[in-house]
Formats: C-alpha cells, sequence, structure tokens
C-alpha cells in the first residue's frame, strides 16, 4: 500500500511541474533548465551513477566500472558535440576551455580529496539530499561556504585566472587548450584529430581502470559493488502485458544498466549545449546559495559583491530566475520523483537518516575542501571534467589526472577516520 501512495505521488508531482513549472518560472528557458535537471537527477539515481564513485568504488571495492562508463560516456558526447561545433565558430558558443595553471592541479587535488569525504560531488549532493539528507545537507553549506570564499581567488589571482599555454581558439575561450586548433590540417576543422585524441585518452583511462581491476581480483581485494551487482542482475524476459505489475516494474523499479544512464545523461547534456549554447555546470551556483542565507541575517549584495568580486545583481538574482540554479533544483526532483516511482523513497530516505557527530566534521571538511577546489580549477566534475571533454579542452583531462590522485590520496586518510558509504 506505502508503495501505491509513493507511485500515486511520483505521478502527481509530474504533472503539478508539467502544469505549473513553466508558469511559475516564468520563462521557456528557465522550464528547459528544470526539465533537463529532472533529467539528470532521474538517470544518475536510476542509474547508481555518482561521478565522485568512480574513483572512492575502485579504491574501496576495486570495481573500475563506473570509471570505464564515464569515459564512454565523455567520448560519445564529444562526438555528439561536433554536430553542433562542426561549421560554426566555435567562439559562438560558451564552450569551457579552462585555462592550464597551478589553480588547475590544486583544484582537482583538493576536490577528489574532498569528494572522498562526502561521497559525493557537486551534482551528486542534491541527488544525496534525498538519498542521504544529514550528510548531504552538512556538506552542502561547507560546499557552499568553500566556493563562496574561493571566489575573490579565482577573480583575482593569475594562478587561476592565467593559462600558462594555450591555443588559438582556447585563447578567445578561456585561455585553455581547444584540441582541435592542433588538428586544423585534417580537412574537417580539427574535429577528426580531436575526436580520435578524446577517443585515445579515453583508451588510456579505460585500459588502466581494467588493469587495475584485474590486479585487485588477483590480489583478492575485489568485493564489489551492491548496487552494480543489482543493475547487472539478468531477468527473465518473457513477454508481458503493455498495463501490468511486470510492465510497471521494467519501466520505473529495476535499476537501468549504468550503460543506460550514461546515455541518457549524455542525450540530456547534448539538449542543453544545442538548446542554450553552454555545457553542464552546477558548483559556481552553491556560492550564490550561500549568499543568500548571508543575505538573511543582514548582509547586503553589496558587501558580498566587495567580498567576491562578483556583481551585486549576482547575488540579488532569484534562486528561481537563475538557471543553473533552477537545474539543480531539477536534479533534487529528478531524484525524489524516481524513488516515488520506484516505491523505494520512504525507505531510501530514512536509510542514512541518522549521523554521528565525527561524520558531521568529515562531511564538512569534504564540503570545503570541494568548494574551494572548484574555484581553483574553475569547476566541478560536471564543469572541469565532463563538461571540458565534451567541449574538447585539455584541462578536462589535467582535471581528471588531478582528481584521481586526489582521490587516492583522501581514501587513504578517510580509511584511518572513518566509514564512508560507496556512492
Amino acid at each position: 500500500m506505502n508503495n501505491k501512495i509513493e507511485n500515486i505521488l511520483g505521478f502527481v508531482l509530474i504533472a503539478l511541474i508539467l502544469v505549473f513549472g513553466g508558469a511559475f518560472l516564468g520563462t521557456q528557458m528557465l522550464y528547459l533548465r528544470l526539465l533537463v535537471g529532472i533529467g539528470f537527477g532521474f538517470a544518475l539515481t536510476r542509474g547508481f551513477m555518482g561521478f565522485a564513485g568512480s574513483v572512492n568504488r575502485a579504491y574501496r571495492t576495486g570495481s573500475s566500472k563506473l570509471m570505464r562508463i564515464l569515459m564512454w560516456m565523455f567520448l560519445g558526447t564529444a562526438a555528439v558535440s561536433v554536430a553542433f561545433l562542426y561549421g560554426a565558430d566555435p567562439t559562438s558558443y560558451n564552450l569551457w576551455i579552462n585555462p592550464i595553471n597551478l589553480g588547475l592541479i590544486l583544484g582537482g587535488l583538493f576536490f577528489g580529496f574532498g569528494m572522498t569525504f562526502s561521497s559525493c560531488c557537486a551534482s551528486g549532493v542534491l541527488t544525496d539530499l534525498v538519498t542521504g539528507l544529514p550528510r548531504a545537507l552538512v556538506t552542502l553549506f561547507f560546499f557552499g561556504l568553500g566556493v563562496f570564499v574561493g571566489f575573490p581567488v579565482q577573480k583575482t589571482q593569475s594562478w587561476v585566472t592565467d593559462s600558462w599555454f594555450s591555443s588559438p581558439t582556447g585563447e578567445q575561450l578561456g585561455g585553455g587548450v581547444f584540441m582541435p586548433d592542433w588538428f586544423m590540417w585534417d580537412g574537417a576543422s580539427g574535429y577528426i584529430g580531436a575526436v580520435v585524441l578524446t577517443a585515445l585518452f579515453a583508451g588510456i583511462v579505460i585500459y588502466l581502470s581494467r588493469k587495475f581491476e584485474d590486479k585487485q581480483k588477483s590480489a583478492g581485494k575485489f568485493s564489489g559493488v551492491g548496487s552494480e551487482i543489482e543493475q547487472d542482475k539478468e531477468y527473465d524476459e518473457k513477454p508481458v502485458k503493455l498495463f501490468s505489475k511486470e510492465t510497471y516494474e521494467i519501466l520505473f523499479v529495476r535499476p537501468w544498466k549504468m550503460r543506460t544512464g550514461a546515455i541518457v545523461i549524455a542525450v540530456f547534456f547534448s539538449i542543453l549545449m544545442g538548446v542554450t549554447r553552454a555545457g553542464w555546470g552546477a558548483s559556481t551556483v552553491y556560492g550564490l546559495w550561500f549568499g543568500k542565507l548571508l543575505m538573511l541575517f543582514g548582509l547586503s549584495s553589496k558587501t558580498l559583491a566587495a567580498f567576491t568580486h562578483f556583481p551585486a545583481t549576482f547575488f540579488q538574482t532569484s534562486i528561481f530566475a537563475h538557471p543553473v540554479s533552477v537545474q539543480n533544483i531539477g536534479i533534487i526532483l529528478g531524484t525524489i520523483i524516481t524513488l516515488l516511482l520506484s516505491g523505494t523513497f520512504k525507505a531510501t530516505f530514512l536509510s542514512e537518516i541518522k549521523i554521528k557527530p565525527k561524520e558531521i566534521l568529515l562531511f564538512a571538511m569534504g564540503g570545503l575542501f570541494m568548494g574551494f577546489g572548484t574555484r581553483l580549477a574553475n569547476g566541478c566534475n560536471v564543469g572541469a571534467l565532463y563538461t571540458p571533454i565534451a567541449n574538447f579542452s585539455l584541462s578536462g583531462w589535467l582535471f581528471l589526472i588531478f582528481l584521481t590522485a586526489g582521490g587516492v590520496i583522501g581514501n587513504k586518510v578517510a580509511m584511518k577516520n572513518a566509514d564512508s558509504c560507496v556512492n
């Protein structure tokens, strides 16, 4: 009975969003952002995916499957991006060609270190507000603090703003390397070479990930991930009636294969890029949310602007008028919808409702490191990793290296301090 109530509430929530979402938000673009966010949240939750798990799962369980799936997703999204960029002026898009500098290195290390303690990242903390509320709330608060404190560093320090080296188009787009610039001789504006190089980088990561997993298995250190085992379970695919319990379970209850989640995320990313001419970001808006919180305690937008070097209008913007803020809210709603439709909302919500005092400190540290790290690297796992790679920025691959290094260091430290769940 409880499951049926949850299922009904899930469809009611979908109906409310479809009927009132556009009218409440006021513009079609914000409404699209909301729907794309819901799509991301649904896919992340249904596919048991989280960018932080790419390192955490491998280190803690020996499974590198998520890392390998992400590489295929990055490659596929980059290939689809060619459809938008080919024959167009790349500077007409808001491509995230991030600078390559000390900030990128430290930001990657900090972010990888922090995501170990909170078992999430900038997008994962949004899904965790539903699946692990206490942990997510602590992480999100300190994540926002880290972003806010990092704003002036991001805006004023040359070791964060200036790139050590860049390419011609990259110089116009942010100061980094736009990989097609290296292959302008390929007869396709450099995109053939850029896709091949992206495939090479992804292949190297996939190969190393597989070798690591095989080594862990040989050493008896492979335990596997429960959600991955559930995803890979084989079902008896006998014919079912369209309107039946079995059909409902296939559509809304059974976990997706991880590759299905990756495909859906790539599709929504491509829709986002095609319509908004920009990629997926999540973390900058946490500084806005933290600023809004400070304004509740009497600080003015001008005071916040003077500290952060952001315009006062940034902090005057409603959280329901900022595109990325609306998109992030959509991720939360997408997670809620997924759990309601599967009838697991209550059980999942209550599963991590308790929190120990020591864990609060660890989650706070995780959020603070991640938030500050995003300002140094100019993004998080979606803003400094996924989107740059999909936009053919060399910075994304370098961020991955230092993110992984930070994650390994963080896991070594975390294992000595507290048990943490795999995301």
